[in-house]
C-alpha cells in the first residue's frame, strides 16, 4: 500500500501475468493470490482481476462475500482464528478467546485493534480437536490455547501441534511417524506405489473396479456409498474428459483424520487417486483442500512435485500410455464445500452453492463432465486393496461394514486421537485401550460429528456397525467420537453446534437458511434459562423440516444432533416455571 492508501497495483502484475488467458475456474487461486499481497481484497485489485479471467465483477464480489477466508476491507496485520467448536468449547476456548481480545486492546471477536496490529476471529472448527483448545495465527496452527497462553499468540514463532495416531491394526496409518512424510524412496520401498504399478502394468480398468467392489468399500466421508460402485458408473458414463476429485475439506467439528493423514503420509492418497484416475478413464485429479490447513497442503504439494520428478505423476507415468496430472485447489472457509457440488461449484470459480441432485456427479460433475469425488480415508486404501485383495479387506468387519476405519476421539478422554481400528470396536473399548480411558464421568458422546447423534453410556458397548448403529438412529458418519462428561452444560453445547450450523448455511434454500437460525435463537433462549412453553416442540419440528427439506446434506443433518440430544433430554428445552424467577431486588 502507498502512504495516500492507493493500491499498488504494479505489485499484482507478476502475479497475474501468470494467470493470462486463464479462466474462471482459476478465480479462488487468484484472490488468494491477491490477498497474501495485500493483506485483503482491494476494489482495485478486484477490478484487475476482473480484467484478467473475464469473469464480472459483481460476480467476484459474491465469491469474495461467500468465503469467510477472504476479506473484502483492510484487516489487522496478523489475524488470530480461535476455534469455539464442541471440543475446544468444552476445553475453554470462550475464556481464552476473551482473553485474545483484551490483550489486543479490549476489542469484540471479528474486530481488528486500534494500532492495526491484529484481529481475533471466532472460527468453527480446525481440525485440531484432539490438541483442544487450538488457533490459528494466520496459517499457523496452535493448540492447547489458554487463556494465559491467549496473550503471547503473536509471538509464538511456530506451530505445536501434532500427529496423533493410534489403534490396531495400523494399515492405513503405519507410514505416519515411521516415515518422514515426503521422502519419496524410503515410501516406495516401503512399498508405497506398488499398487499403481499392479494397476497400470497388469489390470484393466474393468478388472480393478471389480476388485473394489468386491471388497465392499464405502466412502469414509459420512455417506458410505459403495465405491466400486462410484467408479463404475463413472467409468460407464458418456461424456469426457472425466475427473477424479478429492474432498479433502474436513470442516466436520470432532473430525481430523484427513488432515492426518495428508500432513503424515500424502503418497498413499495420490497412489489412490492415480489408480482411480486410471480405472475411470480421467486424466485430470483435483484435490480440494480447506484453506485452514495450510501445513496439509504444504505437505501434498512438495510430495506432488516429487513424484512428478520421479515419473509417478504427469506423462507416461512408469513408463505406460497412462498420462495423470494433479491440482490442488485451496478453499476459502466455507463448511458447504464438504457437499460434493458446492466442493465443484468452489472448482470452477464460483459461490459454494449446492446444486440440485439429480443429476449426479458420476454423470455430470466437476465443469459438467463425469467425475469420482472420493474423501481422503477413501482414496488412500484403494492400493491395500489391490495388493491384497479384496478378501484381505473384508476379514474385518462385516458384509456392510467392511474393513477398518479412521476414527476422531476428542473431548474429555486423557489421550485424543486418531483411532485406526476394524469396524465393530465399541466406544468403550476405543476411549479406555487406546485413548487413555475417560476423563470424569462420561454423560455422553456425539457419534459423527455436529451432525451426528448423542448416544449415552449404555450404548458404549455397541459394536461399531452401520448396521448395529441404524437402530439408534445414529451412524458411524466420518468417525467423529466426541466425549462429553458430567461437568459439561448440554444446553451449551446444543448452543455451539447450533451456532456453527447457522454460521455454516449457505442460504440457498429456506428450509436451512431459516431453520438454522430458528434453532440458533431458541438453543441459545434455553442456555440462558429463559426457554418457553412449546419450545421442544418447535425445536423438533424444525428439525424434522430441514431434514425433509432443505436440498443438501448441511440442512438434511442440521438438526439431527439436537433432535437426539432433545429426545433423550427433553429437560433442556424445560421452561421456567411464573413464580420461580429470583424476584429479590438485591441491586435493584
Amino acid at each position: 500500500m502507498s502512504l495516500n492508501g492507493n493500491v499498488e497495483l504494479a505489485l499484482l502484475e507478476p502475479v497475474l501475468e501468470g494467470y493470462r488467458g486463464a479462466d474462471r475456474s482459476k478465480l479462488l487461486p487468484v484472490l488468494h493470490d491477491v490477498q497474501r499481497i495485500y493483506g485483503y481484497l482491494p476494489e482495485p485489485a478486484l477490478e484487475a482481476v476482473s480484467r484478467t479471467l473475464r469473469v464480472p465483477l459483481a460476480d467476484i464480489h459474491g465469491v469474495v462475500e461467500f468465503y469467510s477466508l477472504f476479506y473484502g476491507e483492510p484487516v489487522g496485520r496478523r489475524i488470530i482464528r480461535i476455534c469455539t467448536d464442541p471440543s475446544c468449547m468444552i476445553n475453554g476456548a470462550e475464556d481464552s478467546l476473551a482473553a485474545a481480545c483484551k490483550h489486543a486492546g479490549g476489542i469484540q471477536p471479528g474486530e481488528t485493534s486500534a494500532d492495526g496490529r491484529v484481529t481475533v476471529e471466532r472460527s468453527s472448527c480446525l481440525g485440531l480437536c484432539d490438541q483442544a483448545p487450538a488457533a490459528l495465527v494466520d496459517d499457523m496452527a496452535v493448540v492447547g490455547v489458554t487463556p494465559e497462553r491467549a496473550g503471547h499468540l503473536l509471538t509464538i514463532a511456530e506451530s505445536n501441534a501434532e500427529l496423533r495416531v493410534t489403534g490396531q491394526p495400523r494399515v492405513l496409518t503405519r507410514n505416519i511417524g515411521a516415515l518422514h512424510p515426503t521422502d519419496l524412496p524410503r515410501h516406495r520401498a516401503s512399498g508405497t506405489f506398488r499398487g499403481l504399478e499392479l494397476a497400470i502394468t497388469r489390470m484393466t480398468p474393468e478388472q480393478i473396479i471389480d476388485v473394489i467392489d468386491q471388497s465392499k468399500l464405502v466412502g469414509r466421508g459420512g455417506a458410505a456409498f459403495p465405491t466400486g460402485l462410484k467408479w463404475k458408473f463413472t467409468r460407464n458414463a458418456t461424456g469426457s474428459p472425466k475427473y477424479v476429485v478429492v474432498n479433502a475439506d474436513e470442516s466436520e467439528p470432532g473430525t481430523f483424520k484427513d488432515r492426518v493423514l495428508m500432513e503424515g503420509d500424502p503418497y498413499h492418497i495420490l497412489e489412490g487417486m492415480a489408480i482411480c484416475g486410471y480405472a475411470i478413464g480421467a486424466q485430470k485429479g483435483y484435490i480440494y483442500i480447506r484453506g485452514e490447513y495450510a501445513k496439509a497442503r504444504a505437505v501434498m504439494q512438495e510430495a506432488i512435485n516429487k513424484c512428478y520428478k520421479a515419473g509417478l505423476l504427469g506423462e507416461h507415468i512408469m513408463g505406460t500410455d497412462f498420462n495423470f496430472d494433479v491440482e490442488i485447489r485451496v478453499g476459502a472457509g466455507a463448511y458447504i464445500c464438504g457437499e460434493e457440488t458446492a466442493l465443484f461449484e468452489a472448482i470452477e470459480g464460483k459461490r459454494g452453492f449446492p446444486r440440485i441432485k439429480p443429476p449426479f456427479p458420476t454423470n455430470v460433475g466437476l465443469f459438467g463432465k463425469p467425475t469420482v469425488i472420493n474423501n481422503v480415508e477413501t482414496l488412500a486404501k484403494v492400493a491395500d486393496i489391490l495388493l491384497n485383495g479384496p478378501d484381505w479387506f473384508r476379514h474385518w468387519g462385516t458384509d456392510e461394514s467392511a474393513g477398518y476405519k479412521l476414527f476422531c476421539v476428542s473431548g474429555h478422554v486423557n489421550q485424543p486421537g486418531v483411532v485406526e481400528a476394524p469396524f465393530g470396536i465399541t466406544i468403550n473399548e476405543l476411549v479406555e485401550r487406546w485413548c487413555g480411558g475417560f476423563k470424569g464421568e462420561p454423560q455422553a458422546v456425539l457419534m459423527g460429528g455436529a451432525a451426528g447423534v448423542f448416544l449415552t453410556p449404555e450404548h458404549f458397548y455397541t459394536p461399531l456397525f452401520y448396521e448395529n448403529l441404524r437402530p439408534l438412529g445414529a451412524s458411524i458418519g466420518s468417525g467423529a467420537i466426541m466425549v462429553f462428561n458430567k461437568s459439561v452444560d448440554m444446553n451449551k453445547v446444543l448452543e455451539h453446534i447450533a451456532y456453527f450450523f447457522a454460521h455454516e448455511s449457505c442460504g440457498k434454500c429456506y428450509p436451512c437458511q431459516m431453520g438454522t437460525q430458528r434453532q440458533l435463537e431458541l438453543l441459545r433462549r434455553a442456555a440462558e434459562g429463559r426457554a418457553e412453553p412449546g419450545d421442544l416442540e418447535r425445536l423438533m419440528d424444525i428439525g424434522r423440516t430441514m431434514t425433509d427439506a432443505s436440498i443438501c446434506g448441511l440442512g438434511q443433518t442440521a438438526g439431527m444432533a439436537v433432535m437426539s440430544a432433545l429426545r433423550r433430554w427433553p429437560e433442556l428445552v424445560q421452561p421456567v416455571e411464573k413464580g420461580s424467577e429470583d424476584t429479590s431486588d438485591g441491586g435493584a
